[in-house]
């Protein structure tokens, strides 16, 4: 038997109205494939029984320095010592996402990650890998 769904209902299920609607809350088993740079991880997320995902995630919430286009040789060390800490941070391989939506980019979403317990995004700041906003001058910082 097949249930009659309202039209209202329908829209509002298939077209949210706000993006809170659109945000996966996990925790979301995933495996590492690969640490892009200090910010954005490549990896398989279990979302069904034996079906899994590959997807790049943006880690939420911080903004490492840029490791392909770096303004100046400053930024670019701390690129590469942000993708070695993220590296090492998830060397088990394992870790969970949470609070994941869409990102600006096709094929990326930005979410939590955390590997035993302790979330990246925090890890990164506390080390002085990542800013809490976008326009950081990596430069200046030496």
């Amino acid at each position: 038997m097949v249930a009659h769904v309202p039209r209202a209902v329908a829209a509002a299920l298939l077209f949210p109205a706000n993006a809170a609607a659109c945000m996966l809350a996990g925790p979301i088993p995933a495996t590492v494939e690969r640490v892009v740079d200090g910010d954005t991880i490549r990896m398989r997320a279990t979302i069904w029984i034996d079906q899994a995902i590959e997807v790049s995630v943006r880690l939420a919430g911080v903004d490492a320095p840029e490791l392909f286009r770096p303004k100046c040789a400053a930024e670019r060390a701390k690129a590469v010592a942000a993708k070695a800490f993220v590296e090492d941070f998830l060397a088990s391989g394992a870790a969970n996402l949470s609070d994941v939506r869409h990102d600006k980019y096709a094929g990326r979403v930005i979410a939590r990650v955390d590997a035993s317990g302790v979330d990246l995004s925090a890890a990164l700041l506390a080390a002085g890998l990542a800013a809490s906003h976008d326009d950081f001058e990596w430069c200046l910082t030496g």
